[in-house]
């Protein structure tokens, strides 16, 4: 279990390691629009994805394959793909992986608060 504040699960944001391959096409800082960060995490398999990206990350980025989700390649580039074009997430290609991370220091310099309430989100198990 993650530590917390104030009921908050702590996010993790790991320090960049050094040469990264460029970033993936994403929205700058100044771009992030809140209808559109909040439009890609309507919807609960990509505030999953980003939930678990703040809170369990092992390394500075993740492949799709670290998730462990249950879904088929192409709904998953779909889904990662949207976060990204939101300004979500960051995405990097390796070769012919990519790998995401989530945009903690713009969202937060944009959108004060949201990502706590991301990482305080409890998903339905029912």
């Amino acid at each position: 279990m993650s530590a917390t504040t104030r009921g908050v699960p702590a996010i993790r944001v790991l320090p960049e390691p050094e040469g990264l391959p460029e970033p993936l096409p994403e929205p700058a800082v100044e771009e992030l629009r809140l209808e559109t960060v909040l439009g890609a995490l309507s919807d609960p398999l990509r505030l999953t994805i980003v939930r678990k990206l703040l809170l369990e990350s092992e390394a500075f980025d993740h492949s799709c394959g670290w998730f462990g989700l249950d879904r088929p390649k192409s709904s998953l580039t779909h889904h990662f793909k949207a976060l990204r074009e939101a300004g979500v997430t960051r995405q990097r290609q390796y070769g012919l992986e990519r790998r995401s991370h989530v945009r903690v220091a713009d969202l937060n310099a944009r959108f004060p608060g949201l990502l706590d309430l991301v990482a305080a989100w409890a998903p339905d198990t029912r």
